[in-house]
């Protein structure tokens, strides 16, 4: 905590690069399987040297997600509360702002969504409760939009909110199979494809 409140900038660099080392690791090997020891050993550090930098391995992970869900959700609600758009172009913002979120942070979103979300859910700290709340508020924020358009009738009522809603969430968060940033599609070409197959499925038939 002292070196920390201390911020040298070659403590902060190492902190850095530990929590790229530990999202790699996480999303390789699953957050069980990954050890203290094996993300010390790629940064050049042994296991004890690592505690000068993190408390624990849970301490490492939760440093993986925080930046990465925190300024996400920050961009989502401001997309959602500027009225000045319409509520598919509002929807189309979100859709490519969690996508280019993945990139920007690749991996260290995904290894929630990989394995540790169930985790994660079921614990009672007030770290984890604060990660599944952002959570739900992305949730409730599409799940909004999509339940205007279809009240205003331009999209069809014959599909309930909620799996429209789901099947958004579920195309994003696939993409933590096989996305990799700097392949031939990238996040907004990804999230293009989402967004013409989901507006293309739920238009209101006339």
């Amino acid at each position: 905590m002292t070196a920390l409140q201390e911020g040298s900038a070659d403590y902060l660099a190492k902190r850095a690069e530990l929590i790229e080392i530990a999202g790699r690791q996480f999303k390789a090997n699953g957050f069980k399987a990954t050890t203290l020891a094996e993300i010390g050993h790629k940064a050049g550090l042994d296991r004890a040297t690592v505690y000068y930098y993190f408390g624990s391995k849970e301490e490492l992970f939760r440093e993986c997600l925080r930046e990465g869900v925190d300024s996400n959700i920050q961009e989502c609600e401001r997309i959602f509360l500027d009225e000045s758009r319409d509520a598919a172009t509002r929807l189309r913002a979100i859709i490519t702002q969690l996508m280019t979120a993945y990139d920007h942070y690749y991996p260290h979103m995904y290894v929630y969504i990989q394995e540790e979300m169930s985790r994660i859910t079921s614990e009672q700290s007030a770290w984890a409760q604060q990660i599944v709340s952002q959570t739900r508020k992305f949730e409730r924020i599409v799940i909004s939009l999509i339940s205007t358009l279809i009240k205003s009738g331009k999209m069809r009522s014959d599909i309930s909110v909620r799996i429209a809603a789901n099947a958004v969430f579920g195309m994003l968060n696939w993409t933590h199979r096989w996305y990799q940033p700097g392949g031939p599609d990238g996040p907004g070409a990804v999230a293009q494809a989402f967004c013409d197959i989901f507006f293309d499925g739920m238009r209101a038939k006339r």
